[in-house]
């Protein structure tokens, strides 16, 4: 009986372990809820929508050494999106991003960003060659601001081409949606 006990005990904590670590990765700031901010076309969970805000001077440092200044992206739409090799919500979603980034291939007025917030940079570009991915992976080269990353992992923010954030989603999602891509699209039509 104490046997069975035990066995029963071990299954629910690693079930319950599991629950929570497949939730969401991360919880950098405990105190903010998971929320998705201005996506009126980008609405998979419409808890807030607020004012758009200019996004900060922000800088990533890429594969081949270059730092990216978000400034010099204007007149671009900015896809970023924010994962761990670790984090299980980031892995199952990195096959909708690459699907995604594929659907915008050839276009110029998009820029598709994947910043590994462990900074391994070679860890990370080994992830992404091992699963044939074709996303660019960067490092941040200067302080996130809240704005963009705050609770948890995925996050993904969407820059319109002015800088100012469009759309803040956190948690892992399917970024094939067709109300996703009609989302980017827009931004991208626009002046």
């Amino acid at each position: 009986m104490k046997m069975q006990f035990k066995k029963m005990a071990v299954r629910f904590g690693l079930f319950f372990i599991t629950a929570i670590s497949l939730a969401a990765c991360g919880n950098i700031d405990k105190g903010k809820e998971n929320k998705v901010e201005n996506t009126d076309a980008i609405a998979e969970e419409p808890d807030t929508v607020e004012t758009p805000v200019a996004a900060s001077p922000v800088s990533f440092k890429g594969e081949d050494g270059k730092t990216v200044a978000l400034g010099s992206l204007k007149g671009k739409v900015v896809f970023i999106n924010f994962w761990a090799t670790w984090c299980p919500p980031c892995i199952q979603e990195m096959p909708s991003i690459n699907e995604l980034k594929k659907s915008f291939k050839g276009n110029q007025d998009i820029v598709f960003l994947m910043i590994d917030v462990d900074s391994e940079m070679e860890k990370s570009s080994a992830f992404m060659k091992e699963n044939s991915y074709d996303l660019p992976v960067y490092i941040p080269a200067s302080e996130i601001p809240s704005d963009f990353l705050g609770s948890a992992i995925p996050t993904t923010v969407i820059l319109d081409k002015s800088g100012q954030i469009a759309a803040r989603m956190e948690g892992g999602r399917d970024y094939t949606n067709p109300d996703i891509v009609k989302a980017l699209n827009e931004l991208i039509d626009s002046k």
